[in-house]
């Protein structure tokens, strides 16, 4: 394939990998990450083919040339499946509780817990995971505060424990 073709089928590979890849937050560094990588493979093939040319085409066998092709889709392939599967790690508010409003309200510890991380928006079976609690107990303190705060939903209770001042 000439270099010319390649570029010419850049454009069908750029709209392809956005087709797989949807929720790339910047298809501007992707289509530029891609042309790097095209470029970069096409000046590898120029260097081997030179050194084909020039140097090797007498000394090394071909399952040599597919083995460094292969070893350098591999460490390629490594590379780009670590980059892609990278966790982000989430930003969590610091929350910050008024311990007098709590005591006024009756909220024990646990359901201050399971306020905390309602706010930090966790669902039941994250926050039974993270308290080591089944997700039933969740749901009882979440009823229990729901009742204390006099709300129906947990982002009701969020807001209610901002407005009562139990949330900082």
């Amino acid at each position: 394939m000439s270099y010319t073709s390649m570029m010419q089928y850049l454009p069908y590979c750029l709209q392809k990998v956005s087709f797989i890849l949807p929720s790339t937050p910047k298809p501007l560094i992707l289509k530029r990450t891609i042309i790097l990588y095209g470029l970069s493979l096409a000046a590898l093939v120029t260097l081997l083919r030179f050194f084909e040319y020039r140097l090797f085409v007498r000394d090394l066998a071909l399952e040599a040339y597919v083995g460094l092709v292969a070893m350098l889709f591999t460490v390629l392939g490594v590379w780009v499946g670590l980059r892609l599967t990278r966790k982000k790690a989430p930003v969590q508010p610091n929350v910050q509780f008024d311990e007098k409003i709590l005591s006024r309200l009756n909220i024990s510890k646990r359901e201050q817990d399971v306020l905390h991380l309602i706010a930090q928006g966790f669902s039941n079976q994250e926050i039974a995971d993270k308290l080591f609690v089944s997700v039933n107990t969740v749901k009882t303190h979440s009823s229990n505060l729901f009742q204390k705060l006099d709300v129906s939903r947990r982002t009701q209770a969020v807001q209610r424990a901002k407005e009562l001042g139990i949330i900082r």
